[in-house]
């Protein structure tokens, strides 16, 4: 769940049992959002955005491309875009309840696919969730 801490998160791919990204920001504040990753000349392997609540993106403004992951309220992918260009526009989807933005090539290394089932937690709930992933 999104908060006003804005600390780091890992995001997990429960289904393919592969990391995404070990830095997530959280964007959920409506200045955070209307910024997201604008500045942004590079974003490293374990850097992202997570925006919350959102029914899509865009890129304008922006200089470097992202892949895009779109989530229902369970954290479930229901919508991937891989390599999104600067100055462009993402599909509206009214089934979505946040999206991730990620560095190019993290969809495809972390071979997640729609229908999966994502985990998004801070550091301080890592070992928990790992724990709970165990006993799955």
């Amino acid at each position: 769940m999104a908060d006003q801490t804005n600390e780091q998160r890992a995001v997990f791919n429960q289904t393919r049992r592969s990391f995404l990204s070990l830095g997530v920001t959280t964007a959920d504040t409506p200045l955070a959002r209307l910024v997201g990753l604008l500045g942004k000349r590079k974003l490293r392997t374990d850097e992202g955005l997570w925006v919350v609540p959102s029914h899509g993106i865009h890129t304008v403004g922006m200089i470097v491309p992202i892949d895009v992951i779109y989530l229902d309220e369970r954290q479930r992918v229901i919508h991937l875009i891989e390599h999104l260009g600067p100055f462009r526009v993402g599909p509206v989807r009214l089934d979505c309840a946040s999206v991730l933005e990620l560095p190019v090539r993290t969809i495809y290394a972390s071979q997640t696919q729609l229908h999966d089932d994502l985990l998004i937690c801070s550091y301080a709930e890592i070992e928990h969730c790992w724990r709970t992933l165990q006993t799955l």
